[in-house]
């Protein structure tokens, strides 16, 4: 069966860009305080899949990239650059 993943071999193209832009922005903001904010967007996520998000472990839905970038501060193109 054919798995979509990045040429890096990671299931998304914005988690590393997610945990620069988190630890950038906010050194103390956590992934469980991301996963608080991210779920005032009414986006469920929980700590463990911020992790597994920013180290490519998990994909992203559009709804999930467009809350991660309101979270953050930035807009999606910023998310997506390498």
């Amino acid at each position: 069966m054919y798995k979509s993943r990045a040429p890096n071999g990671r299931y998304n193209l914005c988690g590393s860009q997610v945990g620069a832009l988190r630890k950038a922005k906010n050194p103390k903001l956590s992934q469980r305080a991301l996963a608080d904010i991210l779920q005032t967007f009414g986006v469920d996520v929980d700590k463990n899949a911020v992790q597994r998000i920013e180290s490519g472990q998990r994909f992203v839905t559009d709804i999930e990239l467009k809350a991660l970038a309101q979270a953050l501060g930035v807009t999606v193109e910023e998310l997506l650059e390498p």
